[in-house]
């Protein structure tokens, strides 16, 4: 099986530039695809699948193009896989899975340098540094988390990525299938939140991370530092004196407080996985929650953003894959919070500000709690 690792790297100052012109062709190249296809189209031509184009690029555009055979400076493998990107965009918005390719920006853009292992002696680990093809050995901040490869640990491949001025490299190792089978506690049901993060129908409750004061100093901070930066912004227009540079220092610090926050709750997130995990249940049951839906609504879309609960659930999903936990999904329409775990009566009434659950059986219990319950005995569900 195949596991991926991320983590940060730190590269020299030529690897820093070679990074980042391949990242700079990468997005070209993909901009151009969607350009052509697009002009392609309004003539009225066939569409140019991506492994046409990357042919009729090297074999006809760049010999006729001399002023952009910068192209071919960087590795060809990064480039190709940017116009397989491109293709597979439009094979979705065909497909109409999704809406039509946008272009990739410049520093706001998610575009990385993807690499793979073509002979032996690339992507090599060690324990502090790894080999990357056309960078050559690059260091390692992180010592000892990415498995390596004296020890039989394949690497396969991996991309190489800039955020807020930090490198990481992310790969793709091939490991051996050691599921562990022989769970044998009782299952759980995790009631997902804004109030609480999450609410285990084992009596755990996983406070909302976003209301710590760390997070909240951080978020005033933030705050103070995009109202810095929407002035420097004004000023330019006004045509007042206000040096790029400036803006880029100031950009670059707006953008180191969003990561940092990020990290914060993606940490949270991995910790409660991590011991929600090492109790060892047969069996957890999460809700299939609507979150595009609960992004429409403006006063609790920033809330719901924050808790990520979809990296929540793709996260667990992995986990207990590793630990051989089966992972059920109930219905988003299951009415987990209305239903009374005593008795079964569904209590249509119940409002969003009702936060004890008391039914006319004498039970009474937290809402949450009670929801986690009921998921955890749902006898309707699929497996993730």
């Amino acid at each position: 099986m195949l596991k991926s690792f991320k983590t940060e790297i730190n590269p020299t100052p030529e690897q820093k530039v070679k990074i980042n012109k391949t990242i700079g062709t990468c997005r070209y190249v993909y901009n151009f695809y969607l350009s052509y296809n697009k002009e392609l189209h309004e003539n009225g031509e066939k569409f140019m699948s991506g492994k046409s184009f990357s042919v009729w690029l090297n074999n006809e555009y760049l010999p006729n193009h001399p002023e952009y055979q910068w192209i071919k400076e960087v590795s060809s493998k990064s480039v190709k896989k940017s116009i397989e990107d491109g293709c597979a965009a439009f094979t979705k918005f065909f497909k109409r899975q999704s809406g039509f390719p946008k272009y990739k920006k410049k520093e706001k853009s998610d575009v990385k340098m993807y690499f793979v292992k073509n002979n032996p002696k690339d992507c090599a680990c060690e324990r502090h540094r790894i080999s990357i093809p056309t960078l050559g050995w690059v260091r390692l901040k992180e010592k000892g988390y990415i498995p390596t490869t004296k020890d039989g640990w394949k690497i396969k491949s991996g991309t190489i990525s800039i955020k807020a001025g930090r490198y990481y490299v992310s790969v793709l190792v091939e490991v051996p299938d050691n599921k562990i089978n022989n769970n044998s506690n009782k299952g759980i049901g995790i009631d997902l939140g804004l109030k609480d993060f999450a609410i285990v129908s084992n009596g755990k409750t996983y406070k909302n991370v976003n209301k710590s004061e760390r997070l909240k100093k951080l978020e005033r901070q933030l705050r103070r530092e995009q109202r810095s930066l929407s002035r420097k912004y004004e000023n330019l227009k006004k045509g007042e004196v206000t040096q790029r540079v400036n803006i880029q220092k100031q950009k670059l610090k707006v953008q180191k407080l969003h990561h940092k926050i990020d990290n914060i709750r993606t940490d949270y997130i991995n910790k409660t996985i991590a011991e929600i995990v090492k109790t060892k249940p047969s069996y957890i049951t999460i809700e299939d929650l609507n979150v595009s839906g609960m992004m429409k609504n403006r006063h609790l879309s920033k809330a719901v953003a924050s808790q990520k609960f979809y990296e929540f659930r793709t996260k667990l999903k992995s986990k207990c894959d590793d630990n051989g936990i089966e992972l059920r999904v109930v219905d988003r329409w299951y009415p987990s919070s209305k239903l009374c775990h005593r008795c079964g009566c569904i209590k249509k009434d119940l409002k969003l500000s009702d936060r004890i659950y008391r039914c006319g059986c004498g039970y009474i219990e937290d809402r949450d709690f009670n929801a986690a319950l009921n998921l955890r005995d749902a006898m309707t569900y699929e497996i993730a």
